[in-house]
């Protein structure tokens, strides 16, 4: 598998498994230790000041000398800071969440930029592919933190029948078995994040990584769909007061202020019922805490083993 996807020349990665943005968690740490193993990490910017990205793109320098990117969020209040010091710092490759980043797409093209949006829907993919994405990075609802209406499996192979670019599948993969089903939904490789904070090299509070190990199938729960930015988290506290409260009609104003600093609570403090628990739907088959390393070569291992068991079915008459 190693090396003969188109993506993995693109991005110059020895394996088809990129990291997911993860605000908080997607630090110098975690990005260099998936760039390393193989994959493509990506420093999570979220709604960090530049100061702090820059600091995370040397650390990151320092750590290793293999590609990673860096996640920009729409919604951040330092978009455009942010846009121009990762160019500034010469990283060579973006990917986007959280919206529609066409605008910014030609300036990122002319300074040699390889730009990854993450979409939610056909619409958009096609829309940034022509404004020059590289890479379409289709989420399904599965996934954790912002989230869309559609399932993966449903999204994705209408995302590949509809743009001429790569296209990695996200949302709802953990193991082998994803990778596979990925492919042959038609995506050329994989992004995850919720299985990479149950790493050894994860920043996140411990507390939050036991919480993870313990959910189950159902442990999730989305809230935020009045405020128009839906988010997917483990169920704690939180998201019950966050339930009540949007049942109750509550304005937009009081829900944001309900969220305001929650996530750095969740998953850095490790207050596990009054903080935000970002996570997806494959929570459930977590069950172990392992280096970077050996998440990424059991997921190729367990893949390579199904597409050979696959290749020997004598389904050809």
């Amino acid at each position: 598998m190693a090396s003969k996807l188109t993506i993995c020349e693109l991005l110059g990665i020895r394996y088809p498994v990129i990291q997911g943005g993860m605000a908080w968690l997607g630090t110098a740490e975690l990005v260099s230790a998936v760039s390393n193993a193989g994959g493509l990490g990506v420093i999570g910017s979220g709604d960090a000041p530049p100061e702090w990205l820059r600091q995370q793109i040397r650390q990151t320098r320092e750590r290793t000398d293999k590609p990673f990117a860096v996640n920009i969020m729409m919604m951040s209040s330092f978009l455009k800071d942010n846009l121009k010091l990762v160019v500034d710092e010469g990283v060579g490759i973006i990917t986007f969440g959280g919206g529609n980043p066409g605008v910014y797409l030609p300036a990122l093209k002319e300074a040699g930029v390889k730009v990854m949006p993450v979409v939610s829907s056909v619409a958009l993919a096609r829309r940034l592919e022509r404004s020059g994405a590289d890479v379409i990075i289709a989420e399904g609802m599965e996934s954790g933190g912002h989230v869309g209406e559609t399932t993966t499996m449903a999204l994705v192979p209408q995302v590949v029948n509809s743009v001429k670019v790569p296209v990695i599948a996200a949302g709802g993969i953990g193991d082998g078995r994803g990778l596979v089903a990925a492919l042959a939904l038609g995506a050329q490789g994989i992004q995850m994040g919720t299985r990479f904070i149950c790493s050894e090299e994860c920043i996140a509070h411990p507390k939050f990584k036991e919480r993870l190990i313990q959910a189950h199938d159902r442990a999730t729960v989305v809230t935020g769909h009045s405020t128009g930015h839906p988010v997917r988290c483990l169920q704690n506290r939180l998201t019950h007061q966050f339930s009540v409260l949007e049942k109750a009609g509550a304005p937009t104003t009081e829900l944001e202020e309900l969220g305001r600093g929650r996530l750095s609570l969740g998953v850095i403090q490790g207050d596990i019922e009054e903080g935000s628990l970002m996570a997806g739907q494959i929570a459930g088959l977590i069950k172990e805490i392992k280096p970077v390393k050996a998440i990424i070569e059991d997921i190729v291992f367990e893949a390579e083993q199904i597409i050979s068991r696959l290749g020997n079915l004598g389904w050809g008459g």
